[in-house]
Order: structure tokens, then sequence, then C-alpha cells
């Protein structure tokens, strides 16, 4: 019979070079999981109306990043030298009435219009979030007293408000054109997250929530908000583009801050000086089409968002390609069998 040896004795081998080569394919698709793009993100881009537009913004946004280093010109700088010169190599844009370089005021500009809007509608989103969901949670005085401060919202028209608010302030800087478009573009997104919070309320995952003694915030945070994060992220696009909008407006109106650069800005400064009348045509194509573009991105984006987000849309959207191959005869379908031969 052989001897039991005991467990010091016996030579245990030491990891081989192979096993150690084996680590190395498994770091690698640990990164990769690490560096997935997220799911939202896939259905964005998948999505044709959205990633065009999230092109176009993002884009944009990288030109307003790298202002500094693309345009050299102040754009608040004064030269009567170079005054109502038409776009040219030296001027891309050309330059205004004041001889101000206009390929400047836009790249400047677009920082500024940006961060206006971004800021905005992240104040008017996280109040129309919160107020919405509060109200539709809470029921009864809370939920009467919020829907009579939105309505109060709803019913006062908001490009007047801001006119008369902006006129009375004696400082117009950023914070508070941000303060003002936020606290005023929050109502009517806070009455559509309250309807769709009251479809939740009676779900399971919020009465277990409850009955666990979950507190109210946390039950918002934690149930809710994950639950609606689609018609949330559509409010956010939403009153982007409409603060950008109503901002180049009030500016365009001579109510914003003059003294920094912005589409609104160029273009009041453009319509004070009558350059169209006078032939001059760039200070208002400029400055309008980066504001068009931005908007249309924005738009672009909604649209993908909601149909992201809303299965009736994407199943529409699939009824009109197969009408489309039965309708359109044989041209549709002989093209449809080039694109997809299986």
């Amino acid at each position: 019979m052989s001897q039991i040896q005991p467990l010091d004795s016996v030579n245990v081998p030491a990891p081989t070079v192979e096993v150690a080569r084996l680590r190395g394919p498994e770091r690698e698709r640990a990164g990769r999981r690490r560096l997935r793009v997220p799911g939202w993100l896939r259905l964005l881009l998948g999505n044709p109306k959205s990633r065009g537009g999230i092109i176009v913004l993002s884009a944009i946004i990288i030109l307003a990043v790298i202002a500094p280093w693309i345009a050299h010109a102040n754009p608040n700088d004064f030269s009567l030298i170079d005054s109502r010169q038409s776009p040219s190599f030296h001027h891309l844009f050309g330059t205004t009435d004041q001889g101000s370089d206009i390929f400047s005021q836009v790249m400047w500009g677009a920082r500024s219009s940006l961060i206006i809007g971004a800021a905005a509608a992240l104040l008017a989103t996280v109040l129309a979030t919160t107020l919405g969901i509060l109200a539709a949670y809470s029921g009864g005085v809370v939920d009467d007293v919020i829907n009579l401060i939105t309505s109060v919202f709803l019913v006062i028209p908001t490009i007047p408000l801001l006119i008369v608010v902006s006129s009375y302030m004696h400082s117009r800087s950023g914070v508070t054109m941000v303060l003002i478009l936020g606290l005023t573009l929050w109502g009517f997104e806070a009455r559509i997250l309250r309807g769709q919070a009251l479809a939740l309320r009676n779900r399971d995952f919020i009465l277990s929530a409850k009955v666990a003694g979950e507190g109210t915030w946390r039950i918002i945070f934690s149930e809710f908000v994950p639950n609606m994060i689609s018609r949330i992220a559509a409010a956010f696009v939403l009153v982007f583009y409409i603060a950008i909008l109503t901002d180049a407006g009030l500016e365009f109106l001579g109510l914003g801050d003059m003294s920094h650069a912005s589409w609104g800005v160029t273009m009041y400064w453009a319509q004070v000086n009558s350059s169209f009348l006078q032939g001059e045509w760039w200070p208002f194509l400029f400055p309008g089409l980066a504001l068009a573009l931005t908007v249309a991105a924005l738009v672009f984006i909604l649209a993908g968002v909601d149909e992201v987000s809303n299965p009736r849309l994407r199943k529409d959207r699939k009824r009109g390609v197969i009408r489309s191959l039965f309708v359109g005869g044989r041209g549709a379908r002989a093209a449809l069998d080039a694109k997809d031969p299986a």
C-alpha cells in the first residue's frame, strides 16, 4: 500500500505561461464591455433622424469649443477700415458696419447661445420633473396647489412675460437670461410628466415600494424617474431649442446682454444699422443659418427620441415601408431587392 504524502510535501505546479496567456483575451473582452456604447445611444444612432441631428449638433458644439483656436479676431473689436466687407478669404463671413468680424461673432456666439439654452433647459426640466411627478404621486392638496401654479404659467403668455421682465431688469447677464427662461418654460412639460406619472402611480413596483416603507423622494427618483427617462429626455431637448429661439428673439429685440457676442446680438446690430437695406446680407445670413441648423438638429433629435421611446411610431414607420412596396410597384420592390438580396 502506498503511503499518503503530507500536504507540505506535495509539489504544486507553478502557473505556466499558457495560463497567463489565456488571461490576455479575457482582459480585452472585459475592456470591451467597459467601453460598450449605452443601449439608448445605440438606439438613437440607429434612427436616421436622431443620427443626423446628433451629427449636426456635435459639429456645432465642437466648433463652439475650438472657437478660440479658429476665430482669432475679437468679436467685439471695431475697425472702421474693415467695415462692411463682404465674405472673403480674410473675413470668411464678412464684417459688420463697425468692422467686427462676423465669423468670430458666430463662433463665439455659439458658446453663449448653447450654454444659455442648455442651462435653461436643465433648470426647466428639473422643475417640471420634480413638480410633475410630486403632484401625481402625492395627490390631494399638493396636487391641487401644483396644478394651480402650473395653470398660471400655462395661461400667461411666455414671450410677453419675458419681454416685460427683461425690460425691468437692470442686469441682463447670462445668469439672468437662464433664470428667466428656465422659470417660465417648465409649465407645459410639468403637465405632460404629471400625466405620465399618473399612469405609473398604481403600478405594482410603485405600490411595493410604498409597502416597503420607502420615502417619497426615494420613490420619485428611484422608481418614477428611471421609467420616465425617455420623456424627460424629450422634455430637455424640447425646452433646449425653445430656449435658444426665445433667447435669440429677446436679444434681437435688444433685451439681452449686448456686451457679449451671440447669434441674437449679431442680428440685432445688423437690424439697428439697417444692413439689409444697404445690400449687406451677410450679417443676417450666417448667424441666422447657425441658429436654424442648431434648432433643426434638436428637432430631429427630438423626433428620434419619440420614435425610439414609442413602439407605435416604430411600427407605423415599418408599415409605411411595407405599404410603399405594394403601392410603389415594381420599382420600389426592385430597389428593396437590390438593397437586401436575401
